[in-house]
């Protein structure tokens, strides 16, 4: 009546295209073990990331391998492209939105040169977790899925 509860029914697009693997599968112990949230991982094969909600871009990393957004049910989602990127200091990453944008699902948020991180032998996992997650029930898709970015849901908020 008042407004006090929130609203949490939200869903998480796909960032990325690629295929989904389940987050203890990630090889970094960080992620698999759930520390940063629960979430899902993406093995990435296109060079563009997009925002998974409507809602608010609220961290770049200043070496623009990883991003943070709080979608419109207060969710707070990490994206961390790659793993061990943050040694990059940016090399490789072109980010288009600045912090405190509001955002569109499926609305780019920043560029990855694949060949560059193959070049420097980058596992290119990319987690998305919510870190706020023991504040919402949700369950993800299965792993190995194929996923187009702005197109699959793959979060649910229940």
């Amino acid at each position: 009546m008042f407004g006090f509860k929130k609203n949490k029914e939200c869903v998480l697009y796909s960032p990325v295209n690629g295929k989904t693997i389940s987050l203890e599968e990630v090889p970094d112990k960080v992620f698999a073990s759930k520390m940063m949230g629960d979430g899902i991982a993406f093995e990435l094969n296109d060079v563009n990331l997009y925002a998974p909600c409507d809602g608010e871009l609220t961290m770049v990393a200043h070496t623009f391998h990883a991003y943070g957004f709080k979608a419109r049910n207060g969710a707070e989602i990490l994206i961390h492209v790659g793993l061990d990127t943050v040694n990059l200091n940016g090399q490789g990453f072109i980010c288009v939105k600045e912090k405190g944008s509001k955002v569109s699902v499926g609305e780019l948020i920043a560029k990855v040169d694949l060949d560059f991180m193959k070049e420097k032998g980058i596992n290119l996992i990319t987690p998305m977790v919510i870190t706020n997650s023991a504040d919402y029930k949700f369950h993800c898709i299965e792993p190995n899925k194929v996923v187009h970015a702005k197109d699959d849901k793959v979060i649910y908020f229940e």
